[in-house]
């Protein structure tokens, strides 16, 4: 199966929340709501059009999968410094484990530092995510506003070094909580 990753389109957005909802239907460790987390950043001052990518199979047009990155800080006192959260990767059923999800991350990071983003946030499989570069956030102390297992939160530099001077808790925008 060939497939090829591009931007989300506008016409995409009923589709894309689909597959999203699909994907996580029998998830453990999920809401059953990451289609709607979709809708509302897509809405929001947060969104990135150029970090919200879907997979498309070659063959039929089919969507995939999709990824989202959207904005969020890393706040500490009056220090506040810009990094980005991976929320959600969603790739449909019959096509996990075939890499779609793999390469809609690593497009993703890749675009991020193309576009000048220093740092990508991620909670997430521990297993999975270092993969590609994610270490756990305690490294540099930077935490969750919200009780998560150490090793699920994860961080990577998209510019070597971008992180060394930073720590403090992340402040999600209000539409990852409505």
């Amino acid at each position: 199966m060939k497939f090829v990753i591009r931007q989300e389109r506008e016409s995409d957005y009923k589709l894309t929340e689909k597959v999203v909802k699909i994907a996580f239907a029998s998830a453990d460790q999920s809401d059953h709501n990451e289609h709607k987390l979709v809708s509302r950043i897509r809405q929001s001052d947060v969104f990135i059009p150029e970090l919200s990518l879907v997979a498309i199979n070659k063959d039929t047009n089919e969507i995939l999968g999709h990824i989202l990155l959207s904005k969020v800080l890393i706040v500490n006192g009056n220090q506040k410094t810009g990094s980005l959260a991976l929320a959600p990767v969603s790739v449909l059923p019959n096509y996990q484990n075939k890499g779609v999800g793999r390469a809609l991350i690593l497009r993703a990071l890749e675009k991020a530092g193309e576009l000048g983003f220093r740092s990508v946030i991620v909670l997430g499989h521990p297993e999975y995510y270092p993969k590609f570069g994610f270490r756990k956030s305690s490294l540099w102390q930077i935490k969750a506003p919200f009780e998560v297992p150490e090793e699920a939160l994860m961080a990577i530099e998209l510019q070597k070094g971008s992180l060394d001077n930073v720590s403090g808790v992340i402040q999600y925008p209000n539409v990852f909580f409505e």
